[in-house]
């Protein structure tokens, strides 16, 4: 009994993982530095500022801004994540994180990033009621129900990452601890588990496949049946329908993917997934702030009423 749990505790004897980072040039990190300090604080201007017009504006009344205003919440919690550390360890030689900390950070991306997803299906869900049935709009959109979507957006991201992290903490890992990422997911570390992983990556590649086909169908439906639609209305409705809707598309695109390219194939990793990941952690909260203002001509006016009262 006694050398079995020996055994045990030796298989399980990493208590660090480090990092190859982004890129092992000192030249190269020095730029990466200095572009994403940049976009990290783009992130949390940007999402801050939509927060603030939203609420101050009482925005938060009208569904569509009410799902907003969390989408902003999300990017900066899924950003946060990864940036800051990702920042840090451009700076240092040894680019190290905690077993706890790797498995907290892994739960972290998935949670937020989920997540995310969830409340990006139901904004387009929210824009096929406003222009399909607008006549029952405020009905199906009630509050009641825009918080029971929201609460099931956090259920689900929450359950899609505590399988994903159930399924790693439970590997024995005693070899090598260097990941070639610059944070920690589900893939990489993988590959370092001292057992057959085949069966877990399986497992892994079909839950994650299965949340972001699946939503990406949803959304592709949604605004097939949208474009559909606006048919039927007039030359202003069609206007506004697809400003919103190419805001909404445009965000869709560069953060599914990504995504799909990561998750939606057998456990294996590509020296591309890198600059990959940069796209769905960095990029698309950065762009979302970005979108959501220059196509939104309401956010616009609120936030040049809002300006104005404060610095007048």
């Amino acid at each position: 009994m006694a050398s079995w749990t020996h055994s045990k505790e030796k298989l399980n004897n990493v208590t660090e993982f480090i990092f190859w980072g982004l890129s092992q040039n000192t030249e190269v990190e020095e730029v990466c530095l200095v572009v994403f300090s940049f976009f990290y604080t783009v992130i949390l201007l940007g999402n801050f500022l939509i927060m603030l017009t939203i609420c101050h504006g009482n925005l938060y009344k009208m569904p569509m801004y009410f799902f907003l205003n969390f989408l902003s919440f999300v990017d900066i919690c899924y950003s946060s994540v990864t940036s800051p550390k990702m920042i840090v360890d451009l700076l240092a030689k040894n680019k190290t994180i905690s077993y706890l900390g790797c498995m907290l950070q892994l739960f972290g991306v998935h949670f937020f990033g989920c997540t995310e997803i969830f409340i990006l299906t139901i904004m387009a869900y929210d824009r096929y009621v406003a222009i399909c049935k607008p006549l029952h709009y405020m009905t199906i959109m009630d509050r009641d129900r825009c918080n029971k979507l929201l609460l099931g957006t956090w259920v689900g991201g929450f359950l899609h990452s505590i399988i994903q992290v159930a399924l790693v903490v439970q590997l024995p890992f005693c070899g090598p601890n260097e990941i070639d990422h610059y944070f920690c997911d589900v893939h990489p570390v993988l590959k370092l588990a001292c057992t057959d992983t085949y069966l877990v990556g399986a497992v892994v590649t079909a839950n994650s496949g299965t949340i972001a086909l699946g939503s990406f169908v949803i959304l592709l439906i949604s605004y097939t049946t949208i474009l559909l639609s606006l048919r039927k209305q007039s030359a202003e409705g069609r206007r506004k329908a697809l400003s919103t809707c190419g805001a909404h598309v445009a965000v869709v695109i560069i953060f599914f993917g990504p995504c799909t390219f990561m998750y939606m194939r057998p456990d294996t990793t590509f020296s591309e997934d890198k600059m990959v990941a940069v796209f769905y952690t960095i990029i698309t909260p950065m762009l979302n702030p970005l979108i959501y203002t220059l196509r939104n001509a309401e956010v616009k006016n609120v936030m040049r009423k809002l300006w104005i009262r404060k610095v007048f």
